[in-house]
C-alpha cells in the first residue's frame, strides 16, 4: 500500500511556498521605516512610532462577511482585500488611533495561488491607502473545514493613539454639527439581505445593470478607507462614527454622551442609487437599520470648525446634536 502525503490529504506545501513568493513584492510595498525585518519569520516586528507623550496601542479586528460569497461566485478576488483592511482601520480611527500595521488570516479549502495572490494584493492596496504596513499573516489550507472553492478572511489592525485624545465623549457638545463622509457603496455589511433580495427574490444576474453599471461591480465596490481624511482633520473633529452593520441609528450613539441625542435629516442624506433601488423592496426602517445608506463615516464637529471640515473633505451636513437621551432621531 502506498504511503500517504500531506498533499494527498488536500494540503499542498509547494503551492503555499509559491504563494509566499508571489506576494512578497505586494507586502514589501506597504513597509515603512518602522518595520523591522521582512517576510518569513515567526512574527512581524514593528518599532513603536515616536512623538507620543502617552502612547496607547489600539487594535481592531473584522472580516468581510458574506460579501466574500459574491466574490467567489463572480471569481473576482481583487477587491475584498481592500474591504478587509477598511473594516478594521475605519474602526481604529474612531478611537483616534492611527493605524501602524496590519495582519491577515486567509483560510481556504484549497490554496489556489493566483486567487490568493489577488486577495493579498488587495490587502496590500488597502494598507497603502491606510498608510499602514502589512507585516504578517497566516494562510490555512483546510479541506475538511471549508466547502470546495470557499475561503474566509479576517484582519487585524494595530495602531497608536495619544491617551489624552481617546476620550471623545467629553468633546461632543450640544449644538455640534454632524457631517457625513460619503460611502463608496454598500461597503461590507448587510450582504445576507443583499444576496437574498437580488439573487433569490428578484432573480437578477451579475451582468444586469442599475443606472448603467453592472450589478456585480456595484456589489463588489470596495469599502472606502477614511484614514487619510482622519489624519488631515482629526484636530478639528470631536467624535466620529464608522457606519457599519446597524446603520446610522445603531452606530452614531456610540460616540454620544448619555445626555445628548443626534438629529439626522433623512432628506439631506445623499442616498446612493443602489439603496434607492433597494428601497422599493425593503422597508425604509429596515434599510436604515441595516445599511449605511450612502454615509460611510459621520464626523461630530464644533460649529466653528464646520467650514474648515467641509472645505477640506467631501463631507456634507446631515444633522446636529441636541439635548436629550442618547439616541438617533431620523426626521
Amino acid at each position: 500500500m502506498a504511503k500517504l502525503s500531506y498533499k494527498d490529504a488536500g494540503v499542498d506545501i509547494d503551492a503555499g511556498n509559491a504563494f509566499v513568493e508571489n506576494i512578497k513584492p505586494y507586502v514589501k510595498s506597504t513597509f515603512d521605516q518602522n518595520v523591522i525585518g521582512g517576510i518569513g519569520s515567526f512574527a512581524g516586528a514593528y518599532e513603536l512610532p515616536i512623538g507620543y507623550e502617552q502612547p496607547v496601542m489600539l487594535a481592531a479586528t473584522d472580516g468581510v462577511g458574506t460579501k466574500l460569497k459574491l466574490a467567489i461566485d463572480a471569481k473576482k478576488f481583487d477587491t475584498v482585500g481592500i474591504d478587509l483592511v477598511a473594516m478594521c482601520v475605519n474602526d481604529l480611527i474612531c478611537n483616534f488611533g492611527t493605524p501602524s500595521f496590519f495582519l491577515d488570516y486567509y483560510a481556504t479549502s484549497e490554496l489556489k495561488t493566483e486567487e490568493a495572490t489577488q486577495i493579498v494584493k488587495g490587502i496590500a492596496q488597502g494598507c497603502q491607502e491606510s498608510e499602514c504596513a502589512l507585516i504578517g499573516g497566516e494562510t490555512a489550507e483546510m479541506p475538511g473545514m471549508y466547502a470546495k472553492g470557499d475561503f474566509d478572511l479576517a484582519g487585524f489592525a494595530v495602531g497608536v493613539a495619544e491617551k489624552s485624545e481617546m476620550d471623545r465623549l467629553s468633546h461632543v457638545k450640544e449644538g455640534d454639527i454632524l457631517i457625513a463622509l460619503p460611502s463608496s457603496g454598500i461597503h461590507s455589511n448587510g450582504y445576507s439581505l443583499v444576496r437574498k433580495l437580488f439573487f433569490e427574490k428578484l432573480q437578477m444576474k451579475f451582468d444586469d445593470e442599475i443606472e448603467g453599471q453592472k450589478l456585480i461591480d456595484i456589489l463588489l465596490t470596495p469599502t472606502q478607507i477614511y484614514v487619510k481624511t482622519f489624519k488631515k482633520l482629526h484636530k478639528e473633529i470631536n467624535g466620529l462614527a464608522h457606519i457599519t452593520g446597524g446603520g446610522i441609528v445603531e452606530n452614531l450613539p456610540r460616540v454620544l454622551p448619555k445626555h445628548l441625542q443626534a438629529i439626522v435629516h433623512k432628506d439631506k442624506i445623499r442616498i446612493l442609487p443602489i439603496f434607492e433601488f433597494m428601497k422599493s423592496h425593503v422597508e425604509e426602517e429596515e434599510m436604515f437599520r441595516t445599511f449605511n445608506m450612502g454615509v460611510g463615516m459621520i464626523l461630530v464637529v464644533s460649529p466653528q470648525n464646520k467650514d474648515s471640515i467641509l472645505e477640506n473633505s467631501n463631507g456634507y451636513i446631515i444633522g446636529e446634536i441636541q439635548a436629550g437621551e442618547r439616541s438617533v432621531t431620523l426626521i
